[in-house]
Protein backbone atom coordinates (compact mmCIF):
# COMPACT_ATOMS: atom_id res chain seq x y z
CA UNK A 1 0.00 0.00 0.00
CA UNK A 2 1.54 3.56 -1.00
CA UNK A 3 1.50 6.14 1.49
CA UNK A 4 2.59 9.96 1.56
CA UNK A 5 3.99 11.51 3.99
CA UNK A 6 5.77 15.33 3.71
CA UNK A 7 5.28 15.02 0.31
CA UNK A 8 6.72 12.07 -0.44
CA UNK A 9 6.00 8.54 -0.96
CA UNK A 10 6.79 4.88 0.70
CA UNK A 11 5.96 1.70 -0.73
CA UNK A 12 5.77 -0.04 2.76
CA UNK A 13 2.87 -1.87 3.29
CA UNK A 14 1.66 0.02 6.57
CA UNK A 15 -1.82 -1.58 7.17
CA UNK A 16 0.00 -5.13 6.74
CA UNK A 17 2.58 -4.09 9.42
CA UNK A 18 -0.39 -2.54 11.56
CA UNK A 19 -2.29 -5.98 11.35
CA UNK A 20 0.69 -7.79 12.08
CA UNK A 21 1.25 -6.04 15.05
CA UNK A 22 -2.12 -5.95 16.23
CA UNK A 23 -1.66 -9.83 16.06
CA UNK A 24 1.06 -9.88 18.00
CA UNK A 25 -0.76 -7.73 20.78
CA UNK A 26 -3.17 -10.01 21.34
CA UNK A 27 -1.09 -13.37 20.80
CA UNK A 28 0.68 -11.88 24.16
CA UNK A 29 -2.09 -11.50 25.58
CA UNK A 30 -3.82 -15.14 24.26
CA UNK A 31 -0.60 -16.45 25.88
CA UNK A 32 -1.28 -14.89 29.48
CA UNK A 33 -4.89 -15.53 29.47
CA UNK A 34 -4.53 -19.32 28.16
CA UNK A 35 -1.18 -19.49 30.35
CA UNK A 36 -2.52 -22.79 32.09
CA UNK A 37 -3.98 -24.44 29.04
CA UNK A 38 -0.36 -25.13 27.52
CA UNK A 39 1.55 -25.12 30.58
CA UNK A 40 0.94 -27.34 34.17
CA UNK A 41 -0.11 -25.53 37.26
CA UNK A 42 3.12 -26.30 38.94
CA UNK A 43 4.34 -23.72 36.98
CA UNK A 44 2.61 -20.93 38.48
CA UNK A 45 5.78 -19.70 39.97
CA UNK A 46 6.79 -18.57 36.85
CA UNK A 47 4.15 -17.22 35.01
CA UNK A 48 4.90 -13.72 35.31
CA UNK A 49 8.66 -14.26 34.29
CA UNK A 50 6.99 -16.19 30.93
CA UNK A 51 4.61 -13.33 30.02
CA UNK A 52 7.39 -11.10 30.79
CA UNK A 53 10.08 -12.51 28.17
CA UNK A 54 6.99 -12.52 25.47
CA UNK A 55 6.62 -8.67 25.84
CA UNK A 56 10.24 -7.91 24.98
CA UNK A 57 9.51 -10.18 22.30
CA UNK A 58 6.45 -7.58 21.47
CA UNK A 59 8.58 -5.00 22.45
CA UNK A 60 11.25 -5.21 20.16
CA UNK A 61 8.86 -6.10 16.82
CA UNK A 62 6.85 -2.68 18.05
CA UNK A 63 10.16 -0.86 18.01
CA UNK A 64 11.16 -2.00 14.85
CA UNK A 65 8.65 -0.66 13.30
CA UNK A 66 7.99 2.51 15.24
CA UNK A 67 7.52 4.27 11.51
CA UNK A 68 3.75 2.86 11.93
CA UNK A 69 2.88 5.88 14.39
CA UNK A 70 2.89 8.06 11.02
CA UNK A 71 0.29 5.87 9.64
CA UNK A 72 -1.81 5.64 12.70
CA UNK A 73 0.20 7.09 15.99
CA UNK A 74 -3.36 6.30 17.55
CA UNK A 75 -3.22 2.80 17.34
CA UNK A 76 0.39 2.41 17.33
CA UNK A 77 0.41 3.98 21.26
CA UNK A 78 -2.47 2.19 22.15
CA UNK A 79 -0.73 -1.44 20.75
CA UNK A 80 2.23 -0.47 22.96
CA UNK A 81 0.87 0.72 25.84
CA UNK A 82 -1.48 -2.33 25.37
CA UNK A 83 1.51 -4.44 25.17
CA UNK A 84 3.33 -2.81 28.30
CA UNK A 85 -0.17 -2.74 30.72
CA UNK A 86 -0.10 -7.05 30.39
CA UNK A 87 1.81 -7.73 33.59
CA UNK A 88 0.21 -6.85 37.12
CA UNK A 89 2.16 -4.13 38.20
CA UNK A 90 1.40 -0.67 37.20
CA UNK A 91 3.81 1.03 34.07
CA UNK A 92 4.03 4.80 33.77
CA UNK A 93 5.22 4.33 30.06
CA UNK A 94 1.56 2.42 29.05
CA UNK A 95 -0.10 5.30 31.05
CA UNK A 96 1.76 7.91 28.45
CA UNK A 97 1.13 6.11 25.38
CA UNK A 98 -2.80 5.31 26.02
CA UNK A 99 -3.16 8.78 27.49
CA UNK A 100 -1.93 10.02 23.95
CA UNK A 101 -3.75 7.46 22.15
CA UNK A 102 -7.26 8.73 22.92
CA UNK A 103 -6.22 12.30 22.45
CA UNK A 104 -5.20 11.48 19.38
CA UNK A 105 -8.68 9.33 18.85
CA UNK A 106 -10.74 10.05 21.56
CA UNK A 107 -13.31 7.06 19.67
CA UNK A 108 -10.80 4.37 20.18
CA UNK A 109 -12.93 2.58 22.99
CA UNK A 110 -10.27 -0.40 23.55
CA UNK A 111 -7.55 2.30 24.65
CA UNK A 112 -10.14 3.97 26.84
CA UNK A 113 -10.46 0.74 28.66
CA UNK A 114 -7.00 -0.03 29.21
CA UNK A 115 -5.65 3.57 29.94
CA UNK A 116 -8.66 2.93 32.47
CA UNK A 117 -6.64 -1.07 33.76
CA UNK A 118 -3.51 0.85 33.73
CA UNK A 119 -4.86 3.91 36.18
CA UNK A 120 -6.65 1.10 38.44
CA UNK A 121 -3.21 -0.74 38.81
CA UNK A 122 -1.64 2.65 40.18
CA UNK A 123 -4.58 3.02 42.59
CA UNK A 124 -5.93 6.05 40.91
CA UNK A 125 -9.69 4.79 40.91
CA UNK A 126 -11.07 7.89 40.25
CA UNK A 127 -9.25 7.94 36.82
CA UNK A 128 -9.88 4.54 35.84
CA UNK A 129 -13.95 5.03 36.16
CA UNK A 130 -13.83 8.62 34.19
CA UNK A 131 -12.04 6.60 31.36
CA UNK A 132 -14.40 3.20 31.59
CA UNK A 133 -17.31 5.99 31.41
CA UNK A 134 -15.60 7.44 28.46
CA UNK A 135 -15.66 3.91 26.78
CA UNK A 136 -19.20 3.54 27.39
CA UNK A 137 -19.96 7.20 25.75
CA UNK A 138 -18.49 5.54 22.72
CA UNK A 139 -19.83 2.26 22.85
CA UNK A 140 -21.38 -0.10 25.20
CA UNK A 141 -19.13 -3.24 25.67
CA UNK A 142 -18.43 -5.78 28.30
CA UNK A 143 -15.33 -4.24 29.81
CA UNK A 144 -16.28 -0.98 30.58
CA UNK A 145 -19.35 -2.13 32.34
CA UNK A 146 -17.84 -5.02 34.50
CA UNK A 147 -15.12 -2.70 35.39
CA UNK A 148 -17.76 -0.16 36.63
CA UNK A 149 -19.06 -2.67 38.30
CA UNK A 150 -16.18 -3.24 40.04
CA UNK A 151 -15.67 0.61 41.20
CA UNK A 152 -19.14 1.29 42.01
CA UNK A 153 -18.91 -1.70 44.76
CA UNK A 154 -15.60 -0.68 45.95
CA UNK A 155 -16.56 3.17 46.69
CA UNK A 156 -17.56 3.63 50.32
CA UNK A 157 -20.30 5.18 52.20
CA UNK A 158 -21.82 5.57 55.55
CA UNK A 159 -24.97 6.05 55.05
CA UNK A 160 -26.74 2.76 55.00
CA UNK A 161 -28.93 3.84 52.11
CA UNK A 162 -26.04 4.95 49.67
CA UNK A 163 -24.12 1.64 50.57
CA UNK A 164 -27.09 -0.74 49.29
CA UNK A 165 -27.80 2.37 45.59
CA UNK A 166 -23.50 1.62 45.17
CA UNK A 167 -23.91 -2.83 45.73
CA UNK A 168 -27.19 -2.37 43.66
CA UNK A 169 -25.87 -0.55 40.98
CA UNK A 170 -22.70 -2.66 40.73
CA UNK A 171 -24.78 -5.28 40.40
CA UNK A 172 -27.06 -4.09 37.35
CA UNK A 173 -23.65 -3.29 35.77
CA UNK A 174 -22.65 -6.63 36.09
CA UNK A 175 -25.27 -8.23 34.96
CA UNK A 176 -25.27 -6.19 31.82
CA UNK A 177 -21.69 -7.09 31.30
CA UNK A 178 -23.21 -10.75 31.05
CA UNK A 179 -25.98 -9.69 28.88
CA UNK A 180 -23.79 -8.82 25.84
CA UNK A 181 -21.56 -11.93 26.39
CA UNK A 182 -22.71 -14.64 28.33
CA UNK A 183 -19.50 -16.99 27.41
CA UNK A 184 -16.86 -14.88 29.18
CA UNK A 185 -15.75 -16.45 31.94
CA UNK A 186 -14.59 -12.90 33.65
CA UNK A 187 -18.12 -11.25 33.47
CA UNK A 188 -19.51 -14.07 34.99
CA UNK A 189 -16.66 -13.68 37.82
CA UNK A 190 -17.99 -9.67 38.18
CA UNK A 191 -21.59 -10.94 38.83
CA UNK A 192 -20.87 -13.30 41.03
CA UNK A 193 -18.78 -10.64 43.19
CA UNK A 194 -21.27 -8.31 42.60
CA UNK A 195 -24.17 -11.22 44.11
CA UNK A 196 -21.29 -11.66 47.35
CA UNK A 197 -21.13 -7.89 47.80
CA UNK A 198 -24.98 -7.49 47.72
CA UNK A 199 -25.00 -10.41 50.56
CA UNK A 200 -22.48 -8.38 52.86
CA UNK A 201 -24.36 -4.94 52.23
CA UNK A 202 -27.99 -5.75 52.07
CA UNK A 203 -28.66 -8.71 53.39
CA UNK A 204 -27.08 -11.97 54.67
CA UNK A 205 -29.52 -14.25 52.65
CA UNK A 206 -28.58 -17.60 51.40
CA UNK A 207 -30.22 -17.10 48.39
CA UNK A 208 -28.18 -14.54 47.02
CA UNK A 209 -25.02 -16.96 48.29
CA UNK A 210 -26.54 -19.16 45.70
CA UNK A 211 -27.18 -16.42 43.04
CA UNK A 212 -22.58 -16.37 43.67
CA UNK A 213 -22.23 -20.25 43.40
CA UNK A 214 -24.26 -20.45 39.76
CA UNK A 215 -22.46 -17.35 38.30
CA UNK A 216 -19.14 -18.97 39.84
CA UNK A 217 -20.05 -22.36 37.99
CA UNK A 218 -20.96 -20.48 34.95
CA UNK A 219 -17.28 -18.72 34.64
CA UNK A 220 -15.45 -21.99 35.16
CA UNK A 221 -16.96 -23.09 31.47
CA UNK A 222 -14.76 -20.79 29.98
CA UNK A 223 -11.07 -22.40 30.05
CA UNK A 224 -9.46 -18.57 30.65
CA UNK A 225 -11.97 -17.40 34.10
CA UNK A 226 -10.80 -21.08 35.06
CA UNK A 227 -7.36 -20.09 35.88
CA UNK A 228 -8.10 -17.02 37.66
CA UNK A 229 -6.93 -17.27 41.16
CA UNK A 230 -9.76 -14.48 42.02
CA UNK A 231 -12.80 -16.65 40.97
CA UNK A 232 -11.91 -19.65 43.23
CA UNK A 233 -10.77 -16.91 46.05
CA UNK A 234 -13.93 -15.42 46.05
CA UNK A 235 -16.14 -18.73 45.54
CA UNK A 236 -13.78 -20.04 48.50
CA UNK A 237 -15.88 -16.73 50.70
CA UNK A 238 -18.92 -17.98 49.24
CA UNK A 239 -18.60 -21.58 49.86
CA UNK A 240 -17.44 -20.42 53.34
CA UNK A 241 -20.85 -18.79 54.18
CA UNK A 242 -22.83 -21.45 52.76
CA UNK A 243 -20.72 -23.79 55.48
CA UNK A 244 -19.65 -26.22 52.52
CA UNK A 245 -16.05 -25.87 54.76
CA UNK A 246 -14.40 -28.73 52.76
CA UNK A 247 -15.30 -27.37 49.13
CA UNK A 248 -14.52 -23.50 51.16
CA UNK A 249 -10.71 -25.04 52.13
CA UNK A 250 -9.75 -26.48 48.66
CA UNK A 251 -10.99 -23.60 46.59
CA UNK A 252 -8.85 -21.65 48.53
CA UNK A 253 -6.12 -24.02 47.76
CA UNK A 254 -7.23 -24.05 44.37
CA UNK A 255 -6.23 -19.77 44.40
CA UNK A 256 -2.74 -20.75 46.13
CA UNK A 257 -1.92 -23.16 43.43
CA UNK A 258 -2.96 -20.62 40.59
CA UNK A 259 -0.90 -17.98 42.56
CA UNK A 260 1.45 -18.98 44.92
CA UNK A 261 3.01 -15.82 45.74
CA UNK A 262 -0.50 -14.33 46.72
CA UNK A 263 -0.57 -15.24 50.61
CA UNK A 264 -4.50 -13.87 51.27
CA UNK A 265 -5.91 -17.14 50.25
CA UNK A 266 -3.11 -18.90 52.22
CA UNK A 267 -4.26 -16.75 55.68
CA UNK A 268 -8.02 -17.13 54.65
CA UNK A 269 -7.48 -20.92 54.59
CA UNK A 270 -5.74 -21.12 58.15
CA UNK A 271 -8.25 -18.46 59.77
CA UNK A 272 -11.26 -21.33 58.62
CA UNK A 273 -9.10 -24.14 59.79
CA UNK A 274 -8.58 -22.09 63.15
CA UNK A 275 -12.21 -21.89 63.43
CA UNK A 276 -13.01 -25.25 62.82
CA UNK A 277 -10.65 -26.39 65.11
CA UNK A 278 -11.97 -23.89 67.80
CA UNK A 279 -15.69 -25.27 67.31
CA UNK A 280 -14.49 -28.96 67.34
CA UNK A 281 -12.56 -28.77 70.06
CA UNK A 282 -15.07 -26.24 71.66
CA UNK A 283 -18.61 -28.38 71.25
CA UNK A 284 -16.66 -31.71 72.26
CA UNK A 285 -15.75 -30.27 75.72
CA UNK A 286 -18.90 -28.82 76.25
CA UNK A 287 -17.14 -25.22 75.73
CA UNK A 288 -14.19 -26.39 78.24
CA UNK A 289 -16.67 -25.85 81.51
CA UNK A 290 -15.83 -27.47 84.70
CA UNK A 291 -17.98 -29.94 85.88
CA UNK A 292 -19.51 -28.80 88.91
CA UNK A 293 -20.42 -25.31 86.52
CA UNK A 294 -21.82 -27.69 83.54
CA UNK A 295 -24.12 -29.49 86.15
CA UNK A 296 -25.27 -26.09 87.24
CA UNK A 297 -25.90 -24.81 83.74
CA UNK A 298 -27.81 -28.06 82.86
CA UNK A 299 -30.19 -28.76 85.91
CA UNK A 300 -31.23 -24.48 85.14
CA UNK A 301 -32.60 -25.48 81.92
CA UNK A 302 -36.38 -25.61 82.12
CA UNK A 303 -39.07 -25.66 79.10
CA UNK A 304 -40.77 -22.19 80.95
CA UNK A 305 -37.34 -20.47 79.46
CA UNK A 306 -39.52 -21.01 75.69
CA UNK A 307 -41.06 -18.18 76.17
CA UNK A 308 -43.08 -17.72 73.16
CA UNK A 309 -42.57 -20.95 71.79
CA UNK A 310 -43.99 -22.83 75.11
CA UNK A 311 -47.76 -23.40 74.29
CA UNK A 312 -46.86 -25.53 71.01
CA UNK A 313 -47.53 -23.21 68.63
CA UNK A 314 -46.62 -19.41 67.41
CA UNK A 315 -47.71 -17.19 65.37
CA UNK A 316 -45.48 -15.94 62.12
CA UNK A 317 -44.96 -12.82 60.96
CA UNK A 318 -47.50 -13.66 58.43
CA UNK A 319 -49.80 -14.31 60.87
CA UNK A 320 -49.95 -18.35 60.23
CA UNK A 321 -49.72 -20.35 63.10
CA UNK A 322 -46.69 -22.83 63.14
CA UNK A 323 -47.16 -26.00 65.49
CA UNK A 324 -43.78 -25.88 67.50
CA UNK A 325 -43.02 -29.02 69.39
CA UNK A 326 -40.12 -28.95 71.46
CA UNK A 327 -37.45 -31.62 71.10
CA UNK A 328 -33.81 -32.73 72.32
CA UNK A 329 -30.86 -31.89 70.35
CA UNK A 330 -30.35 -35.32 69.78
CA UNK A 331 -33.35 -35.86 68.03
CA UNK A 332 -32.76 -33.26 65.06
CA UNK A 333 -31.96 -34.77 61.89
CA UNK A 334 -30.05 -32.81 59.19
CA UNK A 335 -31.70 -30.01 56.73
CA UNK A 336 -34.77 -28.19 58.16
CA UNK A 337 -36.24 -29.29 61.15
CA UNK A 338 -39.66 -28.20 60.81
CA UNK A 339 -42.64 -27.49 63.94
CA UNK A 340 -39.66 -28.17 66.10
CA UNK A 341 -38.02 -25.95 68.59
CA UNK A 342 -34.88 -26.97 70.98
CA UNK A 343 -33.92 -25.21 73.56
CA UNK A 344 -30.58 -25.07 75.43
CA UNK A 345 -28.09 -22.63 77.29
CA UNK A 346 -24.73 -20.91 75.93
CA UNK A 347 -21.69 -22.34 76.98
CA UNK A 348 -19.50 -20.26 74.69
CA UNK A 349 -19.10 -17.99 72.04
CA UNK A 350 -16.07 -18.90 69.36
CA UNK A 351 -14.02 -16.25 68.30
CA UNK A 352 -14.07 -15.79 64.15
CA UNK A 353 -12.06 -13.81 62.46
CA UNK A 354 -14.80 -12.02 60.62
CA UNK A 355 -17.15 -11.15 62.73
CA UNK A 356 -19.45 -13.22 60.59
CA UNK A 357 -20.95 -15.22 61.28
CA UNK A 358 -22.01 -14.91 65.34
CA UNK A 359 -20.78 -18.44 66.61
CA UNK A 360 -21.65 -19.97 70.04
CA UNK A 361 -22.10 -23.14 71.76
CA UNK A 362 -25.54 -24.46 72.85
CA UNK A 363 -25.59 -27.09 75.38
CA UNK A 364 -29.16 -28.94 76.49
CA UNK A 365 -30.60 -30.55 79.57
CA UNK A 366 -28.61 -33.68 78.26
CA UNK A 367 -25.68 -32.16 78.15
CA UNK A 368 -25.85 -32.32 74.04
CA UNK A 369 -23.44 -29.78 72.77
CA UNK A 370 -24.08 -28.03 69.34
CA UNK A 371 -22.58 -24.79 67.49
CA UNK A 372 -25.05 -22.29 66.57
CA UNK A 373 -24.09 -19.59 64.03
CA UNK A 374 -26.16 -16.55 63.49
CA UNK A 375 -26.49 -14.30 60.57
CA UNK A 376 -27.79 -10.91 59.92
CA UNK A 377 -27.20 -9.88 63.63
CA UNK A 378 -25.60 -6.24 64.77
CA UNK A 379 -22.95 -6.00 66.22
CA UNK A 380 -22.30 -6.52 70.04
CA UNK A 381 -25.94 -7.71 70.17
CA UNK A 382 -24.85 -11.60 70.34
CA UNK A 383 -25.53 -14.20 73.48
CA UNK A 384 -23.07 -14.42 76.47
CA UNK A 385 -22.68 -17.38 78.48
CA UNK A 386 -25.59 -18.90 80.49
CA UNK A 387 -28.07 -17.15 78.70
CA UNK A 388 -31.24 -19.69 77.62
CA UNK A 389 -31.87 -19.77 73.92
CA UNK A 390 -34.60 -21.16 71.99
CA UNK A 391 -34.56 -22.02 68.13
CA UNK A 392 -37.39 -22.54 66.11
CA UNK A 393 -37.31 -24.83 63.18
CA UNK A 394 -33.71 -25.14 62.91
CA UNK A 395 -31.75 -26.05 60.32
CA UNK A 396 -29.18 -28.69 61.04
CA UNK A 397 -25.49 -29.80 59.14
CA UNK A 398 -23.48 -32.22 60.51
CA UNK A 399 -19.99 -31.36 60.14
CA UNK A 400 -17.21 -34.49 59.42
CA UNK A 401 -14.52 -34.49 57.44
CA UNK A 402 -10.72 -34.36 57.53
CA UNK A 403 -8.31 -31.99 55.92
CA UNK A 404 -4.66 -32.55 55.58
CA UNK A 405 -3.67 -34.12 59.23
CA UNK A 406 -6.75 -32.28 60.88
CA UNK A 407 -10.56 -34.08 61.84
CA UNK A 408 -13.37 -31.81 62.17
CA UNK A 409 -16.44 -33.08 63.58
CA UNK A 410 -19.69 -31.06 65.00
CA UNK A 411 -23.46 -30.75 64.79
CA UNK A 412 -24.33 -27.10 63.40
CA UNK A 413 -27.29 -25.09 64.10
CA UNK A 414 -27.13 -22.19 61.30
CA UNK A 415 -30.04 -18.88 62.08
CA UNK A 416 -30.64 -16.49 59.27
CA UNK A 417 -32.04 -14.03 61.19
CA UNK A 418 -31.37 -13.69 65.17
CA UNK A 419 -34.79 -12.25 65.70
CA UNK A 420 -36.05 -15.93 65.45
CA UNK A 421 -34.09 -16.79 68.69
CA UNK A 422 -36.08 -16.32 71.99
CA UNK A 423 -33.28 -15.51 75.14
CA UNK A 424 -33.81 -15.76 77.93
CA UNK A 425 -37.96 -16.41 77.68
CA UNK A 426 -38.24 -13.03 75.31
CA UNK A 427 -38.18 -12.63 71.61
CA UNK A 428 -35.22 -10.51 70.42
CA UNK A 429 -36.05 -7.30 68.87
CA UNK A 430 -35.27 -5.38 66.01
CA UNK A 431 -32.29 -3.42 66.85
CA UNK A 432 -30.41 -7.05 67.33
CA UNK A 433 -30.93 -7.71 63.24
CA UNK A 434 -28.70 -5.31 60.86
CA UNK A 435 -26.91 -6.01 57.66
CA UNK A 436 -23.70 -6.26 58.02
CA UNK A 437 -20.93 -4.95 55.65
CA UNK A 438 -17.76 -6.57 55.30
CA UNK A 439 -14.89 -5.55 52.96
CA UNK A 440 -13.83 -8.47 50.57
CA UNK A 441 -10.02 -8.47 49.26
CA UNK A 442 -10.24 -8.11 45.74
CA UNK A 443 -7.01 -7.66 43.32
CA UNK A 444 -8.89 -7.35 40.10
CA UNK A 445 -12.59 -8.06 39.93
Amino acid sequence: MAFEENGMESDKDYEGIMKLLNDTVENLYIFRDHYFVNHPIENATHKNDDVEQELNTTLKLLNENQDCASYNRAKYNYLKGRALNVLPKYSKEAEDLLSKAVKLDPKLVEAWNELGECYWKNDNIKEAENCFARALNYGKNKISLRSLSMISRQKYSEKQDEKRKLVGDGLNLAKEAVQLDPHDGSSWIVLGNAHLSSFFGISQSPKTLKQCLSAYSQAEKDVVAKSNPDLHYNKAITLKYEEEFEMALDSFNTASLYEPTWEHPKIMAQQLTKYLEDITTLVASCGKMKSKRKQQILQSISSKQLGPYGGGSYTSPTGQTVKLEEVLLNDLKPGLNEEKVVLGKVVCSVYNEDGVPFTFCLVNKLGTCVAVTVFNIAESRGVIIGDAVAIPEPFVTDVHFKYSDKEFKFRLIRVENPRVMVVNSKKLGKDTQAGVQMSIFKRCT
